[in-house]
């Protein structure tokens, strides 16, 4: 490589690690410190995370799907714009359904999983950066100790697998909502079964349960990283030194 490029690789490692370091030593103890704070706040009726809400959380009623939108007594198929071009009149969402009714989507619960997934997507943020730094500080393959490298993998492995723990949370809106809906569906298909309705509510309950431990477990998350990488950033810095210490 030309001294230019390899000048630029030389600022991207610099860069990488410095990075990498200050999200180590600063963003994971204030995030773990934030998280904390959050966790202890759920015990203040004003939270969303509170457990008064629980009652309030769940509207199994099916409703009679709404009535067609009528003009002058009957259907209008077309409005006029004012320009005077013709616009098709928007089409009920339960017209063409086989079931037209309705039952209403839980209006508490995206606001706890909206912060769920910015937390997530935090977390997996943070962690690439540190990755990537503890990655580039990665010596050379060869013979004799490696085994600050090893404690280096560690650490790297550790890293990929709570970005994945944090992918599979940020997920979890999307498995409440298909699994609210399947449910949702039994109950308006059949109404006079009253265990639908019990499971809709199990199933609200459920989720606002687990909205408050999956703050838990990403503070337990942040927590292990800190521990792990200040036990061993000796290793992780100079991983070719001296191999005496064990991975803490």
């Amino acid at each position: 490589m030309d001294a230019a490029l390899t000048a630029s690789l030389e600022d991207f490692k610099k860069t990488a690690t410095q990075l990498g370091e200050e999200v180590a030593f600063k963003h994971f103890p204030q995030k773990l410190l934030e998280l904390q704070k959050l966790i202890e706040s759920t015990k203040d009726p004003k939270s969303p995370y509170h457990p008064e809400h629980i009652g309030t959380l769940t509207d199994a009623t099916v409703y009679p799907p709404p009535p067609p939108p009528t003009q002058n007594g009957k259907t209008s198929k077309k409005r006029k714009l004012e320009d005077g071009a013709e616009l098709s009149n928007t089409v009920s969402d339960t017209q063409h359904a086989r079931y037209p009714e309705t039952v209403y989507a839980n209006k508490h619960l995206p606001q706890l999983h909206s912060v769920l997934k910015k937390e997530c997507e935090d977390l997996i943020a943070l962690t690439d950066k540190v990755k990537l730094w503890i990655s580039l500080t990665m010596p050379k393959i060869e013979g004799g100790d490696n085994f600050g490298v090893q404690i280096q993998e560690e650490v790297v492995s550790e890293l990929a697998r709570s970005q994945e723990s944090a992918v599979n949370l940020r997920d979890s809106a999307r498995n409440d909502y298909l699994a609210r809906a399947k449910i949702c569906a039994k109950l308006i298909k059949y109404p006079n079964i009253e265990d639908y309705a019990l499971a809709l509510k199990e199933h609200d309950d459920n989720q606002f349960y687990l909205a408050r431990q999956h703050l838990t477990d990403l503070r337990n998350l942040y927590a292990v990283l800190t521990d792990l990488i200040h036990k061993n950033i000796a290793k992780i810095r100079a991983p070719k030194g001296n191999g005496g210490m064990g991975l803490y």
